[in-house]
């Protein structure tokens, strides 16, 4: 995340709530993306009464109906075995043509301040997932994740390019811009 705001506008400083002895741990039980950016940063504006951001992200598979979805960390059952999650992608894409592999990333990051207002911005980012992981790079899907024009995988990529194409490069862009307006209006 620290990242991705760099540089961060003018009167905004990033603390990580996670640091912070007796920091919420959430449920993401939401069916959308943004739906669990928000119950994340719902939680973290109400425990630090300050301004929170929080992320939710995964991938989508047109083949698939739009699966993993907001399942993507937990796919093959274990939270973060993204090993087990690339294998199932794979399996159920078996057999499928170039042409049929269409899926996107998605990331939406929640702004809520402890005034209540709430704000969601997204981004995508599309691609086709490849035929095996390739690359050493990234985390999650990243292996099987290709940029067709590029013939890389984001695990291909170095984090500099990913994050100039990828969804949470988008998502954070965008929030980067609103929380300049938002600190302008706080003065």
């Amino acid at each position: 995340m620290a990242r991705l705001l760099e540089p961060l506008p003018d009167g905004v400083e990033l603390v990580v709530l996670a640091d912070y002895a007796g920091a919420p741990e959430v449920e993401e039980d939401g069916e959308t993306f943004a739906a669990n950016a928000l119950i994340k940063a719902r939680a973290a504006a109400s425990y630090c009464a300050c301004w929170a951001v929080a992320d939710d992200s995964g991938l989508t598979v047109d083949h698939l109906g739009g699966e993993p979805g907001v399942l993507s960390a937990r796919y093959s059952g274990a939270h973060g075995d993204d090993a087990a999650n690339n294998r199932l992608v794979l399996a159920k894409l078996a057999g499928v043509e170039p042409g049929r592999r269409a899926a996107k990333f998605v990331a939406a990051v929640a702004l809520v301040g402890p005034d209540g207002r709430e704000w969601v911005v997204e981004g995508e980012c599309g691609g086709q997932i490849a035929f095996e992981p390739r690359g050493e790079g990234g985390f999650g899907y990243d292996s099987i994740f290709l940029r067709p024009e590029l013939g890389r995988t984001f695990a291909e990529l170095a984090a500099e390019e990913k994050d100039a194409l990828s969804h949470r490069g988008a998502a954070f862009g965008r929030l980067r811009e609103l929380l300049g307006e938002v600190a302008g209006e706080r003065g």
